[in-house]
């Protein structure tokens, strides 16, 4: 983007906060819709913890995830998208693609303060790497190399710290549990003894285990350590062993499931290589046993999996109504099969993100941050629970840079949806324009009052409310799209000298008309509202 492109970008932004104090006027003739927060109805609730965030398992251990995009990246998808040969191996699974990364510090004080900014909150501790890691219940150093049938290793102390850090940030544990060939007898059978080692030290250690998927996953079983073989008659056969199981050892932990993963639209043909099985079977296999219906979901994958082709997106598509709603059409399905398969269940989104395959480039910028909070605001209008965002702090999709602990758009996104958006979920009327996304909450810590987000995803058109009462108001920009840092009323978002977060206060704005600038994102929080509903 060119110096004139962006200081129109600023100039643009600076007069979306200008209009809205009354400085400088509406423009004479615009087209101004009328929102009445007193009057927008309730749709529902979600859950306190709403807003939730992923640590891949292979965080805690240690282990190999996904490579930062650079030359490196670049010229392995180069190479291997010339050479690659119809039915091979998606190119996501190359090694090459991959790095070790150590443990993460989760007693990390920055760490801590950031996540505990987006609490009360959910963690979930899963993924791919949780179906095949063998908790060393021990205080003695860990194996040299996992035990056969296992290919990481969790020690007690990383564990401790997962559990010290859920209690430091007010975010309860998630989690699945190792499903390999390690956890099996002889006949194939799925075992307990992991799973009740790794619950009783959770107990002793004063934690609990809020909610847990059986396994990751489980409709890519093929590539995630399942035993060779693994179809849906398997999983219901482990699941009889697992639900009476948890029931006896754990009875106050949520069920979820099945926690399959839905990519692009749903419909689409699987991935070649994958041995995706159906979600439906998976299903009808096992019969109503889960207290939640949950599942993951992407709308593409990143250029690390470009080879997949047709499920993979471009950041020129990042702001488009198709792409804006594809989380919504995902929500459909899965809905869809949780009222015919586990009818009248809650239904949670348990792991997402900008794409697969660690995100692309832009998951990192602000340009990521409108399918951010869209997601968020569509899918509380359609009653999910809970969205845990996938991660907190580690490859190009996380909220946090996993090397600076700097917070990226996203991070700062998810702080102005805590502090404003309660959990009663509002109405806020039609809106006037396709690109311009509206959705409304009641404001959190502040009866009567309305939280309203206005997401202008049009890149090039001004859009305009009238708003009958005064309001606080927060709106994000930057000065590029694909900028990793983001503007709050057009002063730029970062943290203090000693890792603090900033002050997050609104601009008050005069009853009125206020304005909306291109690729921008406002909140308005309402306080004298008066809506009934949220009393």
């Amino acid at each position: 983007m060119n110096k004139q492109t962006r200081f129109e970008l600023w100039a643009s932004a600076a007069l979306a906060v200008l209009v809205g104090t009354g400085i400088v006027p509406a423009f004479p003739g615009a087209q101004v819709v009328s929102v009445n927060p007193a009057k927008m109805p309730r749709v529902g609730t979600v859950d306190e913890r709403f807003q939730s965030f992923n640590i891949e398992m292979v965080e805690i251990t240690g282990g190999r995830f996904w490579k930062p995009y650079g030359a490196q990246v670049n010229a392995i998808l180069n190479a291997q998208s010339s050479a690659r040969q119809p039915g091979s191996n998606p190119v996501g699974m190359d090694p090459a693609l991959f790095q070790y990364r150590p443990p993460i510090d989760l007693a990390n004080p920055r760490l801590r303060k950031l996540a505990a900014g987006l609490g009360p909150a959910y963690m979930r501790v899963s993924g791919t790497w949780a179906n095949t890691t063998y908790f060393d219940n021990s205080d003695t150093a860990p194996p040299p190399t996992p035990p056969e049938g296992f290919n990481a290793v969790l020690t007690r102390r990383q564990w401790k710290g997962v559990v010290e850090f859920s209690k430091a940030v007010d975010a309860k544990i998630v989690t699945s549990f190792a499903i390999s060939p390690g956890t099996r007898d002889a006949a194939g059978v799925w075992t307990t003894e992991q799973a009740r080692q790794l619950l009783a030290y959770t107990q002793s250690l004063g934690g609990s285990i809020a909610a847990a998927e059986f396994m990751n996953e489980p409709n890519l079983a093929k590539i995630g350590g399942a035993p060779k073989g693994y179809d849906a008659a398997a999983y219901a056969r482990d699941l009889t062993v697992f639900v009476p199981f948890i029931r006896h050892a754990a009875p106050e932990m949520v069920i979820l499931g099945p926690g399959s993963v839905t990519v692009g639209e749903g419909g689409s043909p699987a991935p070649p290589g994958l041995g995706m099985l159906a979600p439906e079977d998976l299903l009808m296999a096992t019969g109503p046993v889960f207290d939640a219906y949950s599942y993951h979901f992407y709308g593409a994958v990143s250029e690390r999996c470009a080879s997949i082709g047709a499920l993979s997106t471009t950041a020129a598509a990042a702001l488009s109504p198709e792409w804006l709603s594809c989380t919504e059409r995902a929500e459909a399905l899965n809905a869809g099969l949780r009222d015919k398969f586990e009818p009248g269940k809650p239904l949670s989104l348990t792991e997402t993100a900008e794409a697969a395959c660690g995100g692309n480039p832009w998951a990192s910028t602000f340009l990521d941050t409108f399918r951010y909070l869209n997601q968020q605001g569509r899918l509380a209008q359609r009653g999910v629970q809970v969205i845990a965002h996938n991660t907190l702090a580690s490859s190009d999709y996380g909220l946090v840079d996993e090397n600076t602990l700097a917070p990226r758009p996203n991070y700062w996104a998810a702080l102005l949806w805590r502090k404003l958006m309660g959990a009663t979920v509002l109405d806020p009327g039609a809106s006037p324009a396709p690109n311009l996304h509206l959705y409304a909450h009641c404001l959190r810590g502040h009866p009567g009052g309305v939280a309203l987000l206005v997401i202008n995803a049009d890149r090039t058109a001004w859009h305009e409310l009238a708003v009958p009462e005064r309001s606080g108001r927060y709106t994000l920009t930057a000065k590029d799209l694909q900028d990793t840092m983001v503007q709050l009323n057009g002063a730029t978002l970062q943290l203090g000298a000693d890792g603090s977060l900033p002050p997050i206060t609104g601009e008050p704005i005069s009853p009125g008309h206020v304005r909306f600038a291109p690729a921008s994102i406002t909140f308005l929080g309402i306080q004298n509202a008066g809506n009934g509903s949220c009393q």
